[in-house]
């Protein structure tokens, strides 16, 4: 009894031991990066991620994927039904940040509605949705002609605004207040991280401190041109790395 028992103990140690050693011999790796368009400036969202083992996702609306493999894996991206070719995760130099483009034209990117576009379309309707604000004068004395009758006189509405001081202080602070809302939405439109992150290389708290320090004025950004504003990117990231104050460099506001 006693030798039957030490069997079956034996047993179940032998095959313990050979299923951990075949656990171990199967390591699992994490591989991430982001998806962008045929320019690389504009990250792709519900891109399809997909392993030789069968394991999936998709990407977010930064273009950013994460995906468990095996060192014998491949992975390949399918967008719009399209697949790429087979990556092995053995010859990636970097498995952390393994970033690819796609080949997506403009047209697909303007069906998918990506940032461009909607930043322009939320642009305008933010406009309409608050068109009297917008369009606010401070009340001034206006003369108006009567609809009947000759001679002119003063629009009486206009009188009663320009006493009613609470009310022109709140909508003028309001106008004000969209107007820079409008102007740090612009901003975010051309200074994206996904144009820092391609010119810069940068990536999770170094390109967050990057794009808070050197955020570009409203006026430099409508300003610029597409060349201009890469090079000061480009040249703003050279002192980043030198810790060279962004005084130094950052458009001065007209």
């Amino acid at each position: 009894m006693l030798l039957r028992k030490l069997y079956i103990f034996s047993l179940l140690f032998v095959l313990c031991w050979v299923k951990s050693n075949s656990a171990f011999a199967q390591p699992t790796y994490r591989v991430s990066g982001f998806v962008y368009d045929s320019s690389r400036n504009y990250p792709l969202e519900a891109v399809s991620v997909i392993s030789s083992s069968g394991k999936g996702t998709t990407t977010n609306s930064d273009g950013h994927y994460m995906i468990e493999v095996t060192e014998k894996d491949s992975i390949w991206f399918s967008y719009l039904g399209k697949p790429t070719m087979k990556f092995p995760v053995l010859k990636m130099a970097n498995p952390l940040e393994f970033d690819i483009s796609l080949q997506v034209s403009v047209p697909t990117l303007k069906e998918v509605k990506i940032k461009p576009r909607n930043y322009r379309f939320d642009s305008m309707q933010n406009r309409q949705d608050y068109a009297k604000i917008f369009n606010y004068q401070k009340p001034r004395l206006k003369t108006v002609t009567p609809q009947y009758g000759t001679g002119v006189g003063f629009d009486l509405d206009e009188i009663i605004n320009m006493f009613r001081f609470k009310r022109n202080r709140s909508i003028a602070s309001f106008q004000q207040r969209l107007l820079l809302e409008e102007q740090d939405k612009f901003i975010d439109h051309r200074f994206n991280k996904a144009l820092v992150r391609r010119l810069t290389l940068l990536t999770g708290t170094e390109l967050d401190s990057f794009m808070r320090i050197w955020r570009p004025s409203y006026t430099f950004t409508k300003a610029a041109g597409e060349y201009e504003f890469q090079y000061y990117i480009k040249e703003a990231y050279y002192r980043f790395k030198h810790s060279i104050k962004p005084e130094a460099l950052r458009p001065e506001e007209e």
